[in-house]
C-alpha cells in the first residue's frame, strides 16, 4: 500500500480499494485477479505433471506481491531475477531461493550480492568467465557466505554463455575449487525462441537446446561434476525443457500476465496462446481524450506508459478498434464506426509486459469490476 497515510487519487495512486473500475485514474496497469490466478494454477499443474520445479521469473512483474502469489497459489519453488538490485528487493522481502539469471561481474554488485547471501537464503548466479570466479570467491569469503553458481551455456540466444565445452568444464571446476562458492549446475536458456509463432519452429530450435545441454551435462559428468540444477525454458518453450528429462527447473515469467506478443504464438494444435493456453491478466487501462478527427480516437496511453519493442498494444474485447500508432503521451486508435467518445475507457493488452511493468508504480488489482488491492511494482527501476 502507499507510504502516505492519506494517498491522493490521481497523484499518489491511481485508485483505492473498493473503487469501481470505471473510476480508476488512467493510464495505469490493471490486473484481472481471476485470470491471473487461473494462469498460476494452470502453470502449477503443468509443472507438477512434468515433475519439474517452477522458478518464476520476477523480472517480468518486479512485484513482491505477485511473486508471493506465484509461490503460494502457483507452487513456485523460488524465483529468478535479472539484476542484483532487483534480487535484493526480493531478498529483503523474505524470499530465500533466488537465481540471478545473469552474470555478476562488477565489484560493487558482487559485494552487495554476497552481503545478502545469508545462511537462510539460497542465492545463485550465472558465470561464463573463469576470471569472474576469483572475485565472486573473495566476496563470499569476506561475507562468510556461500554463493551458488550455474555455468551458463550459450544455446542460441547469442547473448551470454559459453559454447566451448572444455571452457565450460574449466569454469565449473574453478567454481567448485573456490572458497565460498558452490558449483550447482547449468543455465541453458534460449530467449530468441520464446516468441517464434510456429510451434514446430520452436520445437526444432528447442531440440538443439536440449542436445547442447545434454552434451554439456555429459562433459561435466565426465569431469566428476554433477548438476543439481539444470535450469532454462520460458513461457514459449517450457514444455520442451520440461519433457526433455534433462531440465529440472523452468524459468517462466510472462505466463502469469501474458502480453500481445506472447498471445500470438501457437500451441501444438495451431491455436493462439491467449485463447487456448493462457488468459490475458494484465491490461493498460486508458481513457479517450479526443475524437475530434473522424474515424480516429486518441487515448492517454503513449510511449511513457508502455513498451512497444515487441509491437503495439491490442485493444481488448472491442470489435473494430485498432491501436495504430503512439507518441510520448498519446495513442491513436482507428475507430471507423465512431463508437468511442471522450472519457470512454478501454483495456489495452501491452505488446511486451516486462518493460511495460517497469514503467509503472502500481498494479490496480480488480475482481468483479471492483478494485480489490493495490500492489506496488516493488523493484521498479532496480536496474543495477
Amino acid at each position: 500500500m502507499p507510504d502516505s497515510p492519506n494517498p491522493e487519487i490521481g497523484f499518489d495512486v491511481p485508485a483505492r480499494v473498493g473503487m469501481a473500475l470505471e473510476e480508476v485514474q488512467t493510464p495505469c496497469l490493471i490486473v484481472d485477479l481471476d485470470a491471473f490466478e487461473a494462469n498460476l494454477v494452470r502453470m502449477r499443474k503443468l509443472a507438477d505433471a512434468s515433475n519439474v520445479g517452477l522458478r518464476a521469473h520476477a523480472k517480468m512483474h518486479k512485484s513482491v506481491d505477485v511473486a508471493k502469489r506465484q509461490m503460494e497459489i502457483g507452487g513456485a519453488i523460488g524465483i529468478c531475477c535479472q539484476k542484483v538490485s532487483e534480487a535484493e528487493v526480493f531478498a529483503r522481502a523474505g524470499f530465500d531461493n533466488i537465481l540471478i539469471t545473469n552474470q555478476v561481474c562488477d565489484p560493487v554488485k558482487i559485494d552487495r550480492m554476497a552481503a545478502f547471501c545469508h545462511p537462510d537464503k539460497r542465492i545463485i548466479c550465472c558465470v561464463d568467465d573463469i576470471n569472474n570466479v576469483a572475485d565472486l570467491s573473495a566476496a563470499a569469503t569476506k561475507h562468510q557466505a556461500i554463493i551458488e553458481c550455474l555455468v551458463e551455456l550459450e544455446c542460441g540466444t547469442m547473448r551470454c554463455g559459453v559454447r566451448d565445452l572444455d571452457v565450460l568444464v574449466k569454469i565449473a571446476q574453478a567454481i567448485e575449487a573456490a572458497p565460498g562458492l558452490k558449483f550447482t549446475g547449468l543455465q541453458a536458456y534460449n530467449g530468441r525462441v520464446q516468441h517464434h509463432q510456429s510451434f514446430d519452429d520452436r520445437k526444432g530450435v528447442e531440440a538443439d537446446v536440449v542436445a547442447m545441454s545434454k552434451n554439456a551435462i555429459a562433459a561435466l559428468r565426465e569431469a566428476g561434476l554433477s548438476c543439481e540444477i539444470v535450469s532454462g525454458g520460458g513461457t514459449g518453450s517450457f514444455t520442451f525443457e520440461a519433457d526433455s528429462g534433462l531440465f529440472n527447473e523452468i524459468q517462466c515469467g510472462s505466463y502469469a500476465f501474458m502480453d500481445a506478443d506472447y498471445g500470438r504464438i501457437e500451441n501444438a494444435d495451431g491455436q493462439r496462446f491467449d485463447t487456448a493456453e493462457w488468459q490475458n491478466a494484465l491490461f493498460l487501462w486508458t481513457s479517450i481524450v479526443s475524437t475530434a478527427q473522424k474515424g480516429r480516437a486518441v487515448c492517454d496511453a503513449g510511449l511513457k506508459v508502455q513498451s512497444v519493442d515487441s509491437g503495439l498494444p491490442v485493444v481488448f474485447d472491442r470489435e473494430g478498434l485498432v491501436y495504430t500508432q503512439c507518441s510520448d503521451e498519446h495513442g491513436i486508435i482507428a475507430d471507423d464506426a465512431g463508437i468511442l467518445a471522450v472519457n470512454d475507457k478501454i483495456k489495452l493488452v501491452p505488446g511486451h509486459c516486462d518493460p511495460t511493468c517497469n514503467l509503472h508504480d502500481w498494479y490496480v488489482c480488480v475482481r468483479g469490476g471492483k478494485v480489490e488491492a493495490l500492489w506496488p511494482v516493488s523493484a521498479r527501476g532496480k536496474a543495477f
